[in-house]
Formats: C-alpha cells, structure tokens, sequence
C-alpha cells in the first residue's frame, strides 16, 4: 500500500525511515505502509557426512587422529629440548634446536585446529538457527531453555557420545602445554651470578677499540664531528665463534665525536672518560636490551628502534623518553702513544636491562 501526499500536506508526515518531511519540499511524496518482507533463511543444504553414515564415520575417525597427531607433535617437541641441546652456544646447535622445537609446537597446535575446523563442518549437527536478542535478563523459562541448549549441542556434537574424539581431543590438549613445561627448565637459577655477569664485559684497561666487524683499530683523527662508528674490543675476534657472539652481546659499544663545548658533564669523573669530543657509549638498551644505533647528528640524540627510548649523549645519554630506566653505561676512553683509542676501563655498571641491575 501507498499514498500519494501533494505540497504542504507533506509537513505533518513522518517517512517509514523517521525523517520527517517539510513543507519546503515541493512535489509529491510516495509513504509505503508495507514492511519491508523477511526473506528467510535459505534452503538447507545437506552435506555428504549427513547422508553416508560411512562417511561420517570417517570424518570422526579423522578428527581423532588428528588430535592423536598433535599429541605425537608435543612429545617430538619435549624429545627436541632433550636431544638437540644448546648448551655449548654453537649456531648449529641453537638452529637446529630452534628448528624442531618450532617445527614441534607448531604441528602440535596445527593439529588441534585442523581438527577442530573439521570436527565442527564435517562431524557436529548442521542446522540453522534463529537467536532472539533480549535488551534484559532472561526469564527462568530462558535460562532453564539455555541449559537444554547445552545439552542439545552436547548431544548434536557428540562430544559425550564420540568417546573415540573426545578422549582424543582432551588428550591433545593435555599434551600440548607439556613442551612448555619442559622448556621451563632453561629459566632455572643460572650457576653464575647474572649481576656479574653482566657488570664484567670484555672490556679493560689499554684494549684499543676496533671497527665493528672488521677489528680494525680506530685512531682518534679518524673520527670527523657528527661521525658515529660500531666498535668491539680488541682481540675479540680471536676467540671461538659460540664464545665471541656471547662476549660481543656484551661489549658492543657505538662511539660518536661532538664538538667538545656540545658535551655536559653531571659528574667531575666522567670528563676524564672522553677524548676531544669523542664518547663511546655501550649499545645495549637498559630497557630489554635491543641494540641501540639510530643516531640523529642535529640532536646529538640516540633512538633504540624496538621501543623508542631516546637518550641524549650530550649530557651523559640519558634518557629523554621512552621505557627506558637509566642511561646507557659509559665506556671510558683515552688515546695511546700510537693515537688510537683505548679503554680506560671497563664500564662502571651492569650493560643491558635494568633488571640485571637489581640488588639481591
């Protein structure tokens, strides 16, 4: 049904949509009093494993194996730790054990939701269903009905009924943390103290300071205004590859020369810890311990790119923003007979997270 409204008869009606139409709107206005009709839902469509009791069958004895599959996935992943271990620090041994323990995990986790997909289109009931909304609380009637629900889905799924899917489901998930577990033990109480581990680095009194990674000395004229150069110590090379990786997670250092009169100074000490402008700073972020490398020359700024800690090495790198809880350790400087820059020292405090900096 419609009506035909002409001119100003049109300022009293209000459109099926709520807008209201005025009497500035010249010709006519068409006002539908038909609701808009529900169309359905669409015919239902069975599937294959509705029909073939054979296939359904199958379909469940696939979704069983599948959690089995993930079950074998989690104890490959405990057998990985236990077999492929890290502790002599060589790359071979950290990639191999990284591959199959994530190779593992992954199969693992892959399983439970393949057979989860496939539980639910190819196994559980398939009908459509219509879900009033209710603005409040349900009524008794309703949250009895919602019980009935559970125990409907319970029965249409089969999850009481599936034995053969359900032990094998609960399995898969029982299974799955258990690498968690065992890779646990790599968080136990190290035999050194971490404090000194990390307050003591490669570094001491007279190593010359070498391009990072060639080990080429760096004299104190090389180094022009603005300039800033990755540095590891001396004779760091030299040492086995597991052994040199560890110290130089430690011991990488970014030095950078300002103009002398651009450097301030909090404590009488540390102008002894540069050299004509020059200040070498360590590149461990005190926040988790991301390289800290992004050098702006204008601001004489530093930016760890991980999460945005910013440290001024004009006055000491300290910190300007960002996570970060304390500056970034000093390494001091001097220059030796031959012009090259040494070390006067190593650095004064633990490098890297300020957890390691915590007293016990």
């Amino acid at each position: 049904m419609a009506k035909i409204v002409k001119g100003s008869e049109k300022s009293d009606l209000v459109a099926t949509s709520g807008e209201r139409l005025t009497g500035k709107e010249l010709g006519t206005a068409v006002v539908t009093t038909d609701a808009f009709p529900n169309p359905g839902l669409p015919p239902h469509r069975q599937r294959v494993t509705d029909t073939n009791p054979q296939r359904l069958a199958r379909a469940a004895r696939i979704v069983a194996w599948l959690f089995y599959l993930s079950i074998a996935g989690s104890i490959f992943t405990i057998f990985a730790y236990m077999f492929f271990p890290i502790e002599d620090g060589s790359t071979t041994s950290i990639r191999l054990s990284t591959l199959y323990i994530g190779l593992g995990s992954a199969f693992a986790l892959l399983a439970i939701g393949i057979a989860a997909v496939h539980w639910g289109k190819a196994v559980m009931a398939d009908k459509e269903g219509v879900d009033e909304r209710h603005p409040v609380r349900g009524t008794d009637e309703t949250r009895a009905r919602a019980v009935e629900i559970f125990k409907e889905a319970d029965e249409e799924s089969g999850f009481s009924r599936r034995t053969l899917i359900r032990n094998g489901m609960i399995g898969a998930f029982i299974a799955f943390p258990l690498p968690a577990i065992a890779l646990f033990r790599g968080l136990a109480p190290m035999d050194e103290d971490p404090n000194n581990l990390m307050k003591h680095t490669f570094w001491k009194k007279g190593l010359r300071l070498t391009h990072d990674p060639t080990g080429v000395p760096i004299k104190a004229s090389d180094l022009t205004i603005g300039s800033s150069v990755h540095v590891i110590p001396e004779g760091l090379l030299d040492l086995p590859e597991a052994q040199m990786l560890d110290q130089k997670a430690k011991a990488a250092v970014l030095v950078v020369r300002l103009k002398p009169e651009d450097l301030h100074w909090t404590s009488e000490q540390r102008k002894n810890w540069s050299y004509d402008g020059i200040v070498a700073y360590s590149k461990i972020c005190t926040h988790v311990g991301c390289p800290v490398a992004l050098y702006e020359q204008q601001t004489h700024h530093l930016l760890c790119p991980c999460h945005q800690s910013q440290f001024d090495i004009s006055n000491e790198c300290a910190v300007i923003f960002g996570p970060a809880a304390r500056p970034l350790p000093q390494l001091p400087i001097a220059v030796d007979a031959e012009g090259y820059l040494v070390a006067l020292s190593d650095f004064d405090q633990p490098v890297g997270p300020s957890f390691w900096e915590r007293e016990k």
